[in-house]
């Protein structure tokens, strides 16, 4: 994996990262919000006094009478009454918990619109409030069954010695439930309900049907029961699953690399080794063929190569005079200008090259530099005599590299071009002997100085 890829991936954790973290934390507020968020229904008539359940609604409530089973007389105005004139109900409440969240915490006001006297409830407490001329009686009653009325300020009646809480119409009680272990009646769990039940009595042939109830309730959700943190939960176990691989991934590159570089070294030592026995052939040429291979690997670089096409590359500009390994001596060291038999032979190296380097199969394309190195762009050259594009583009790269090497270094006929000969022969050999990009390439590579004239 290049380095720069790496960053990108590493950042691109980071961000990915972040942005898990934001839609996780914005799950938290959503949560805490939706918790502290009080939830109100107000229902009457039918809508409450049904043995029907409301499952659309999140939480439903509705109110059923028992049968009533005894009676009192309340002798309002102390008239000597004693028939029996107010019946008993037991109303159950039942509070259903319709979602998935549990109901954190629930409380219901019902308020009348007729008198009604309070004899018990149970588990939950009672908050009575009782108008008056001279304004609103509050009190709270813990267990309306251990009722004592010296003990709170509210208006009571009493019948055969039991006290009853007096409500008028307009007068409304709010039922507390208890979260005591014996009662539990808060928190209600998802699709679980609770029953409160208060006892009270109104006049015979009536019902409270037309009272008020107005539910207020809170939920308590579970933050993995949030959908933003069930997102970021899966994202997150998606980001470490990727983390993993890209581990693993790394680390096994990262090994790669290191047996790939290794490599690299033993193939470069190996044919560096293998060149010099032919640079050796001639003193002046020594160290030829490593000097063309890093001119043509800059000219790769420049052209946009990178990576193992580099390598490869360099390995093949390397071996591009192998062929002469077969040359006889006497002719590479010769002093003056070769004869035409000479000259054929020295041209041979072209061929011999691309032979021996045929067999080289696991450098793809490994004879193309050394068969072709000599062809010019114009189509004079040899062994083919190919032109343009014909010419393999490694062998146009070398050939520019090449030939400046020769230009730039002493040899036994002449000694190295000064700087402005070395350009002008790459400017006049533009289109001729050399392809005008790659030779443009090279000019810029020395006037930026990536390659100096004075190297040897």
């Amino acid at each position: 994996m290049k380095t720069e890829g790496r960053k990108k991936t590493v950042l691109l954790f980071i961000v990915s990262l972040a942005v898990i973290l934001a839609v996780f934390f914005g799950g938290v507020f959503r949560t805490r919000a939706y918790n502290r968020t009080k939830h109100r229904m107000t229902t009457t008539g039918e809508e409450l006094f049904t043995t029907e359940i409301d499952k659309s609604k999140p939480v439903s409530i509705n109110a059923v009478p028992r049968g009533s089973t005894w009676s009192k007389a309340f002798d309002l105005n102390d008239e000597g009454l004693t028939e029996h004139n107010f019946q008993a109900y037991t109303y159950d409440f039942t509070v259903i918990n319709h979602t998935q969240d549990e109901v954190a915490d629930f409380s219901f006001v019902l308020t009348f619109n007729q008198d009604v006297f309070l004899s018990s409830a149970w588990n939950g407490a009672l908050e009575i409030h009782q108008h008056t001329n001279g304004g609103e009686i509050t009190a709270t009653v813990p267990d309306l069954r251990e009722f004592h009325p010296d003990d709170y300020p509210l208006k009571t009646f009493a019948v055969d010695g039991e006290p009853f809480i007096a409500l008028h119409a307009g007068d409304y009680c709010r039922y507390i439930p208890s979260a005591t272990m014996n009662a539990r009646e808060v928190p209600i769990a998802p699709k679980e309900g609770t029953t409160p039940g208060i006892i009270m009595y109104v006049r015979i042939g009536e019902d409270i049907s037309e009272s008020t109830l107005e539910l207020e309730y809170k939920f308590h959700r579970l933050l993995r029961s949030e959908p933003l943190a069930r997102i970021a939960g899966c994202c997150l176990g998606i980001w470490l699953v990727a983390l993993i691989i890209f581990a693993i991934t790394s680390a096994q590159i990262k090994k790669y690399k290191v047996l790939h570089e290794r490599d690299n070294i033993i193939i470069n030592e190996s044919i560096e080794t293998f060149t010099g026995f032919i640079d050796a052939k001639d003193p002046y040429t020594n160290g030829h063929s490593k000097r063309v291979a890093q001119y043509t690997r800059l000219i790769a670089e420049e052209m946009g190569f990178e990576g193992e096409e580099l390598d490869r590359i360099y390995y093949i500009a390397l071996l591009h005079d192998c062929g002469k390994i077969g040359v006889p001596d006497h002719i590479l060291g010769k002093p003056g200008r070769l004869d035409l038999d000479e000259y054929q032979i020295i041209k041979t190296h072209t061929v011999r090259g691309g032979e021996i380097l045929s067999r080289f199969k696991s450098l793809k394309d490994a004879g193309m530099g050394a068969l072709y190195h000599h062809e010019r762009y114009d189509g004079g050259g040899y062994p083919e005599g190919k032109a343009g594009e014909e010419i393999p583009l490694i062998a146009r790269m070398i050939c520019v590299a090449d030939s400046f090497d020769a230009m730039n270094t002493d040899r036994v006929y002449r000694k190295r071009l000064s700087r402005q000969c070395i350009v002008d022969e790459l400017e006049s050999g533009k289109g001729r002997q050399f392809d005008p990009k790659i030779a443009d390439i090279m000019l810029d590579l020395i006037r930026r100085e990536k390659i100096s004239t004075e190297d040897r």
